[in-house]
């Protein structure tokens, strides 16, 4: 149960999240130095707001803006929290933009993100190019293009020439992604049912019982169940077919467009994605018995029974998926708790830096209404 009672301090300081008031404005040339938890990259202090959102455990962050002069750490995102739930400093530090997490506030868990990076590259995370004839016509592709998250679009007068009018069009993870799975006796598992992953029309899956694809892996990340593999191939650009290991929940996403090769192996469970369809999610609205999904934590609540702690997690905007402890352990400390988690699961470029003669943005499918592009230049 050491695992339990670490997760209880994290909580303990994440659960502050609930309690604090909404304060979305943020704070130019302010830093709030010290107690970080991650740094990611970020093309500017609002979406590296949202990253702290969605972030289980980021209170407050510090961004650093494309006229930071004091070293080469432009568009890092520094997540950070405390016990207080506020900074313990606050300095004034030219080029940063110091914020908090919008948890407290209604948010839209799929914002919109209509600005536009000019001199700015998303380096990276390409699955897939072409030519056009302006940024404009680049992002158009991208919203339109179900895969895409964001793209580098290369303009007119870029050298070397022979890549003018190039845009590229890039992928990243917007479904959660669960750090750790595990067996343990006196838990169930299982997800919130407004995080499906939703299609536009049903379609049914193939999958191979203990059938192994060998070779052609691309990554591999924790799935769990076979169902939930296919899920996580489904939603990535350059997965054509996946193995899932039953034994240490592995999801090995892999791609080989010209061949697949099936070979016996119990214990494995491969198949193909379903692209452009609904997979039947019936997986996913079942509870896992005797599995932990671990750390992700954002609170926990005491209940009953694990059917309330979905309900409970389902209703949560900020829940994705849960672990619930059932009442007969043996660690009386533990029993009946709930514990509701989240990922981020919204478009993150692996990297952002200064380049001159770019244009980058997102994807304009999370935009309900027409929004008026702000530009944005390094």
């Amino acid at each position: 149960m050491e695992t339990l009672w670490i997760l209880g301090v994290l909580l303990s300081i994440c659960s502050l999240s609930f309690s604090q008031e909404c304060d979305q404005q943020l704070k130019e040339n302010i830093d709030f130095p010290g107690t970080d938890i991650k740094f990611v990259y970020s093309p500017d202090a609002n979406h590296c707001q949202q990253l702290c959102t969605q972030h289980h455990a980021c209170l407050y962050f510090t961004f650093v803006r494309a006229d930071w002069t004091q070293d080469d750490s432009h568009f890092y995102c520094y997540m950070k929290s405390s016990p207080s739930g506020q900074p313990n400093k606050r300095t004034p530090l030219q080029g940063v933009t110091s914020g908090f997490s919008l948890k407290p506030c209604i948010t839209d868990s799929e914002p919109c993100l209509p600005q536009l990076y000019h001199n700015i590259d998303f380096p990276g995370a390409d699955y897939r190019t072409l030519f056009t004839a302006d940024y404009e016509t680049c992002q158009r592709v991208c919203t339109q293009d179900p895969t895409c998250q964001f793209f580098t679009f290369v303009d007119a007068v870029f050298t070397p020439e022979k890549i003018r009018y190039k845009c590229h069009l890039k992928f990243s993870w917007v479904v959660p992604i669960i750090p750790t799975v595990e067996r343990k006796a006196g838990v169930v598992s299982g997800f919130s049912l407004s995080v499906l992953y939703f299609c536009q029309s049903a379609c049914e899956g193939k999958l191979f019982p203990s059938t192994d694809i060998p070779g052609n892996g691309f990554m591999v990340v924790r799935a769990a169940s076979p169902e939930h593999c296919q899920a996580l191939c489904s939603a990535h650009s350059s997965c054509t077919y996946f193995t899932f290991v039953s034994n240490n929940f592995n999801c090995q996403l892999k791609g080989n467009v010209n061949e697949i090769v099936l070979k016996g192996k119990d214990g494995f469970t491969s198949g193909l994605p379903a692209k452009f369809c609904q997979l039947d999610n019936s997986w996913a609205q079942a509870n896992l018995e005797e599995i932990d999904f671990q750390y992700n934590d954002i609170r926990y609540e005491l209940m009953d029974d694990a059917d309330t702690c979905q309900r409970t997690c389902t209703d949560d905007p900020n829940c994705q998926f849960f672990t619930y402890v059932k009442a007969k352990i043996s660690d009386v400390m533990y029993r009946r708790r709930c514990y509701l988690k989240r990922a981020i699961a919204m478009p993150a470029p692996p990297k952002v830096t200064k380049l001159a003669n770019v244009v980058s943005g997102f994807q304009l499918r999370n935009c309900v209404h027409s929004a008026p592009h702000t530009d944005v230049a390094a």
